[in-house]
């Protein structure tokens, strides 16, 4: 059986770096968090991280700094956790050698897609998402529920796989739009609409899996909401 991935997670806010971690183990990986980058080339050594997720603003070193650090001596993958959202910001992060930015303030679930997708991407956690009899395998780009091979458009294969991944936690219309449509789309009647088609679609070979929330969102569950 595989070893479980591991995460380092270096945040100087201590509430968010602590509901972070705790919603990564929650996902079962390893996580060693930190308020700084002090310890980072120990824990490198130490720890062996899988990825590494770094605020930008830090006392002492800054996210950007430690990230060229990183890439010296690991190849651990790198998210980067942070307000700066300009687009110069973001190619600054990916020229240090991010693999991912996300911008605060986050939606929980989005940064917990994103640190899998990073390491779904290295091979490090299963490719592949059960929920009941659904099976989606991202890497393939196909579902299968009760063995039969669903016929999704690309959209709706996104929004799938983003329900999929964040199975158990009720999402909202924004954290749907925002993942799956990106930051420029505001209509949230795109969501209901792919949602409809993707129920229909998956309900004529079993139960229902994506439950409408009332008032907060849809929640994909074996269980219903």
């Amino acid at each position: 059986m595989p070893t479980p991935a591991r995460v380092l997670l270096i945040d100087d806010d201590e509430t968010i770096r602590l509901s972070v971690a705790r919603s990564l183990r929650a996902e079962g990986l390893v996580v060693l968090d930190a308020p700084d980058g002090d310890t980072l080339q120990h824990d490198l050594v130490r720890f062996v991280p899988d990825l590494v997720v770094l605020d930008w603003m830090l006392p002492g070193a800054s996210g950007i700094q430690l990230a060229g650090r990183v890439r010296t001596t690991s190849d651990a993958a790198i998210v980067m956790l942070t307000a700066r959202d300009e687009v110069h910001d973001r190619l600054r992060g990916f020229a240090e050698g991010a693999d991912d930015y996300v911008v605060k303030p986050f939606a929980m679930a989005e940064l917990v897609a994103r640190v899998t997708a990073v390491l779904r991407r290295r091979g490090r956690i299963p490719s592949v998402v059960e929920v009941a009899d659904l099976v989606l395998d991202p890497d393939a780009a196909v579902v299968r529920r009760a063995g039969v091979t669903l016929d999704l458009t690309a959209t709706e294969f996104r929004l799938l796989a983003f329900l999929a991944e964040s199975r158990g936690r009720t999402l909202s219309k924004t954290q749907i739009l925002t993942q799956v449509w990106g930051y420029d789309s505001v209509d949230p009647n795109l969501v209901e609409v792919h949602l409809s088609a993707v129920r229909r679609k998956m309900e004529a070979h079993g139960p229902r899996l994506i439950h409408t929330v009332r008032g907060l969102g849809y929640r994909m569950s074996a269980v219903a909401a």
